[in-house]
């Protein structure tokens, strides 16, 4: 025996061609059926949430990366500007608060340079330069006294700006340098001379080397035209032209992917520093920032293809499962039809009393409506204004038409299955709902309505309509028992032990005491010669006990009566019990 044969379940040899309605019964289609709608239902909200993870962690960790190189940018574009900012004010405080002949002073100048070189750090020599260009007094290391600098464009550009932060050249001295330049006015002469000092390269190449880049990043400055300025690892020589394009002018710090000239995509961050021709740029390869991704995505690739396995597991046995579960139900079904037919002809006798239910309902409207037009038509003539006899004998087709409906709504009650629905609710609202039905026939017969219900009553939990019902029965009880111009009490309290109490009293006729215990009897009346069917208080003894409640009644002949009903806050307990179980 194959394994296939051990596992085959029990539908798989049904014949689907016998019988009509053959698709219903072909147990293999909708088993395959069954395995396609939980495949597909399953597994693209699976599919789906993977890539959107995917792509929101691929969107997480680029907008770091992305976060993290414009912070490093700024704060290195910071730590340069600072750099050159405390030199330019060193020089500027030079030029401001010693004069040109002091500056001119070999001694003097040496001096000055001494106490920058101990104070700051950094610079390399000072020179000063008369307006034609010649520089007329030096200090440093190379031999430069008396050189011309008027074709320069550091000299041209200071002499029109006023100072004046180069970028890195080569000069006379032919090796990588920049200076800080500031013209000084002789207030004596009116001439004009340049206070120059050149910055050393190492001390400023350190704030770019001196930086953590893990991942092969690389941080160095450029000019505006793209010409390196500090060593970099692996983008040129410094003075070499950059291989990665240049951003536009930003007054803060900007991150792009870009690709170098050997196609490699870096993240680059570029960070224009302020009054200098500088521009910090920080590198991260793409590729290498995104590492990261790449054990992701290997990780949601196991995890996934582990819950595609395990639900088509899943799927495929409770395919089977269910599929088998309806063969065998449409089995025991087929031997169970000839013990449904009893049933069918007790359900057909339940919608037979609906049916006669409804059909009696349209002839009594047609003859309430018309027996009403007749009262109205005797009312206002005056011939018949005063016939008794004939007013007494319309207002009986009248009563008698309207306990007709009501013994049919009690039918069509009888006929259906209502299901308990329970929801909070406030004993005031419910009162003036139920009011509402009958307060027109008591402004007819002068009955006065009063409600003792106090406003901080709590809400309790129980069916709306079965509470309507049996106030509805209470109040229309009431009024059969009262004649005109009775009175009416509903009123509402709670006991100590939580439960609500509720009462309806008349001063009507009253109830003997004889006939107090079987008042809640099915088919017991007390009004059966003006048809009175005994229904009513016995439907709404149940009712009651059915929302889990109680309901007494005292009652006087010639005083009247008055119903107690008292009911549970938190609801039946039954429907309690089923909900919890549930």
């Amino acid at each position: 025996m194959s394994i296939f044969e051990k596992i085959r379940p029990r539908f798989w040899d049904t014949d689907a061609a016998v019988g009509p309605a053959r698709s219903l019964f072909n147990y293999r289609r909708i088993w395959r059926l069954a395995i396609v709608l939980l495949t597909v239902v399953a597994l693209v909200p699976l599919l789906v949430m993977a890539f959107i993870d995917y792509s929101v962690t691929r969107s997480s960790l680029e907008s770091e990366n992305l976060l993290r190189t414009a912070r490093t940018t700024s704060n290195t574009r910071r730590t340069v500007a600072n750099f050159l900012e405390e030199r330019t004010k060193a020089l500027d405080f030079l030029a401001d608060h010693q004069g040109i002949d002091k500056l001119r002073d070999g001694a003097q100048l040496a001096g000055l340079l001494a106490s920058l070189k101990k104070s700051f750090g950094g610079f390399v020599d000072l020179g000063v330069i008369d307006n034609r260009g010649r520089q007329i007094a030096y200090i440093g290391s190379h031999d430069l006294l008396g050189r011309d600098y008027s074709d320069q464009i550091w000299f041209k550009n200071t002499l029109t700006r006023g100072s004046y932060v180069s970028n890195v050249f080569l000069g006379f001295r032919d090796e990588p340098h920049l200076i800080v330049a500031r013209k000084v006015k002789d207030a004596a002469t009116g001439k004009s001379y340049i206070l120059r000092a050149t910055l050393d390269t190492g001390q400023f190449n350190a704030i770019m080397t001196s930086l953590d880049l893990s991942g092969g990043g690389d941080a160095f400055l450029v000019d505006g035209r793209g010409v390196i300025q500090t060593p970099t690892k692996s983008h040129g020589p410094v003075l070499s032209r950059v291989d990665l394009p240049i951003a536009p002018f930003s007054e803060t710090s900007i991150v792009r992917q870009v690709r170098a000239g050997d196609g490699v995509e870096y993240s680059v961050g570029y960070g224009y520093v302020h009054d200098s021709p500088f521009i910090v740029m920080v590198t991260k390869p793409t590729k290498v920032l995104m590492r990261p991704l790449q054990t992701i995505r290997m990780e949601l690739l196991w995890i996934l293809l582990t819950s595609i396995a395990i639900i088509l597991f899943v799927i495929g046995n409770v395919a089977t499962y269910m599929v088998n579960r309806i063969y065998i139900a449409d089995q025991t079904r087929a031997k169970a039809l000839h013990q449904m037919e009893h049933t069918n002809r007790m359900a057909s006798i339940g919608r037979l009393a609906a049916g006669v239910a409804h059909e009696i309902n349209n002839p009594l409207a047609i003859i309430n409506e018309k027996a009403g037009l007749i009262s109205d038509l005797f009312t206002f003539r005056q011939e018949y204004a005063g016939d008794e006899r004939l007013l007494k004998n319309v207002r009986s087709i009248l009563d008698s038409v309207a306990r007709c409906g009501r013994i049919t709504k009690r039918l069509l009650s009888f006929a259906r299955h209502i299901d308990m629905e329970l929801g909070p609710i406030r004993f005031k609202e419910l009162a003036d709902e139920v009011v509402d039905f009958l307060r027109k026939e008591a402004e007819y017969r002068s009955i006065s309505i009063d409600m003792d219900i106090p406003k901080n009553l709590p809400e309790f939990v129980s069916d709306r309509g079965k509470l309507q019902q049996i106030f509805l029965n209470l109040v229309n009880n009431a009024f059969q028992a009262m004649s005109d111009g009775g009175h009416l009490s509903i009123s509402a309290r709670q006991e100590k032990d939580g439960n609500l109490v509720f009462s309806v009293g008349d001063d009507g006729c009253g109830i003997p005491q004889a006939d107090l215990k079987r008042i809640f009897d099915p088919f017991f009346s007390t009004k059966k010669k003006v048809g009175g069917t005994g229904l009513g208080l016995s439907i709404t003894f149940s009712l009651v006990q059915e929302l889990g409640g109680s309901m007494t009644v005292e009652s006087e002949v010639g005083k009247g009566t008055t119903f107690t009903i008292t009911m549970p806050i938190e609801g039946p307990k039954k429907a309690n019990n089923e909900n919890t179980a549930g």
